[in-house]
């Protein structure tokens, strides 16, 4: 890697949900990804603020959820991250085919993409599009003790699918000030990626419907972006700034820093660095286990605690 380069791949992917019993089932249910932080939307902590990954959260895994319960369902289109795709290896395809159908979670039969990726597609129970992609270039640790056996368990991002009217744009501010670079093309996809590995791609979709995105449960809030430290990030803020967008200040989240803008397509971006992560506030054992606030929110948490819906470890089985 470049001593350069400020963004490093995905840090994490952010959606809308509904029910959030229901989330948590998904995603350590079915999916098998560890809950690693039950916490609130800082900016609006009367709503769950979800996390799920691998076995500490690490940068690239880290998949999280703002259950809003009553909202309105989203619409994919233009201007939205609309796929979020996790990479799991080449020889696990049939065994995620029969979870998924165990499950009865619909999906596309596999297929293939730039002559070399095999892939399936799903929605979760919200209707966030989903894929899994089969491939041996993966050499992250799962989460090591989920109900999907390690050989077959998720490694983490793989990609994620940004829908736009045209890709020039913001594939110009991806290569232009973020480090990343084309590196394929197939028809009305356009590839970038700051290193080719997993983790690290983003697609950019021309539709040949040019459907605006509606946000609403099971659609995508933001995408983050990973940056080292917290120079690179100022550097990297600084650079956006010059190009014209605007970046909120450094925000702190406390598990990462953060800076947040819209891309030229209407794509809420953020830049997150890599620490200092989810053992900040609970041992690596205890991920997930309790209730966590930020110190602003901590003298209110017992109004904090009485509005939010109860949620547990799923009861049903998923081995």
């Amino acid at each position: 890697m470049s001593q350069n380069m400020n963004i490093t791949g995905i840090h994490h992917i952010t959606a809308l949900a509904g029910d959030a019993q229901k989330n948590l089932d998904f995603y350590t249910g079915v999916l098998g990804l560890r809950f690693i932080k039950k916490t609130v939307n800082f900016d609006d902590p009367g709503v769950y603020h979800l996390y799920y990954g691998d076995d500490i959260g690490s940068p690239g895994s880290i998949m999280t959820f703002f259950p809003y319960g009553g909202i309105r369902r989203g619409r994919h289109g233009t201007g939205l991250v609309n796929t979020t795709t996790f990479s799991v290896p080449m020889d696990a395809l049939g065994y995620w085919e029969k979870r998924l159908d165990r499950f009865d979670i619909p999906r596309k039969n596999a297929q293939e993409r730039l002559g070399k990726e095999v892939f399936i597609y799903f929605e979760d129970h919200d209707g966030l599009g989903m894929e899994l992609v089969f491939n041996d270039l993966d050499e992250r640790k799962p989460y090591s003790d989920g109900p999907v056996p390690p050989e077959y368990a998720i490694r983490g991002f793989y990609s994620a699918e940004i829908w736009a009217s045209g890709y020039e744009r913001t594939g110009a501010l991806l290569t232009g000030k973020m480090d990343h670079r084309l590196i394929g093309e197939s028809g009305n996809r356009f590839r970038f990626a700051t290193l080719d590995v997993p983790g690290n791609y983003i697609d950019i979709l021309v539709p040949s419907s040019n459907t605006t995105g509606l946000s609403g449960y099971g659609t995508i809030h933001h995408i983050a972006f990973r940056s080292p430290d917290t120079n690179s990030q100022q550097e990297i803020r600084q650079s956006i700034r010059q190009y014209g967008l605007q970046p909120t200040p450094v925000i702190d989240r406390q598990y990462f820093k953060s800076v947040y803008f819209r891309e030229p397509g209407g794509v809420l971006f953020e830049i997150a660095t890599d620490a200092p992560g989810f053992t900040v506030d609970e041992a690596p054992d205890k991920l997930g286990s309790e209730l966590r606030l930020p110190p602003h929110h901590e003298f209110n948490r017992k109004h904090i605690e009485s509005g939010l819906p109860a949620i547990a470890e799923h009861s049903k089985s998923y081995v």
